[in-house]
């Protein structure tokens, strides 16, 4: 569906434009410094930013850094990632970056109007990998669970998945280019012309997850 995938990448974007955040104490408390040390970092960048073009060549890289874009990309394209040429492969890398990107453009307008907390939980491992969770609070909206998923390596961890309301969005999203795939008669080219035009500000052509 469209607003799964829309809840994935909006829901990364909501957490890197979340600037207050509650210490988390544990072992792992690297991992809730790393989710604090993004915000305090976006904050930064918003502040330096004086257009949207200048946003999107700062935070870019920033994005890219924080989650891992190319994983988060190759999961949930499941398994016609084998199936893809490596020509398709680098398209549908670059404009999954695009559609991530546009998204997290999206959200900053709209969390710079309204305060937005975020308190950081006690990280725990779970999985082979790190379970944050956070509650997130903004201005006219009733508090939300949202737990971050993140790499195990303390030295560079990575935003890898996002789970809200026990849903892991990652294995929503896949299933939803795995729906699209199937109505296209797996057709890679047609989700790759999809999300080109899902890339494309201002554009309403054909997204995946609809017809």
């Amino acid at each position: 569906m469209i607003a799964a995938r829309r809840r994935l990448l909006s829901g990364i974007a909501a957490m890197l434009v979340a600037t207050k955040l509650a210490r988390g104490e544990s072992n792992l408390g690297w991992a809730a410094a790393f989710i604090r040390r993004s915000g305090d970092e976006l904050s930064s960048i918003m502040a330096k930013a004086s257009s949207t073009e200048a946003r999107r060549r700062l935070l870019q890289p920033f994005i890219d850094r924080v989650v891992d874009v190319d994983t988060v990309a190759r999961f949930c394209l499941g398994r016609f990632w084998r199936q893809a040429t490596a020509k398709q492969q680098q398209d549908y890398l670059r404009l999954f970056h695009s559609v991530l990107m546009n998204a997290v453009l999206a959200r900053v307008g709209d969390y710079e109007r309204n305060e937005v907390h975020v308190a950081v939980e006690r990280p725990e491992m779970r999985d082979g990998y790190v379970q944050v969770p956070t509650v997130v609070e903004r201005t006219g909206n009733p508090p939300a669970r949202v737990i971050w998923v993140v790499s195990p390596d303390a030295d560079d961890p990575r935003i890898i998945d996002l789970l809200a309301e026990g849903a892991s969005l990652r294995l929503t999203v896949r299933g939803d280019y795995s729906a699209f795939l199937a109505r296209h008669d797996s057709d890679l080219d047609a989700l790759i012309e999809a999300l080109r035009q899902q890339a494309c500000d201002g554009c309403t052509a054909t997204k995946p997850g609809g017809r």
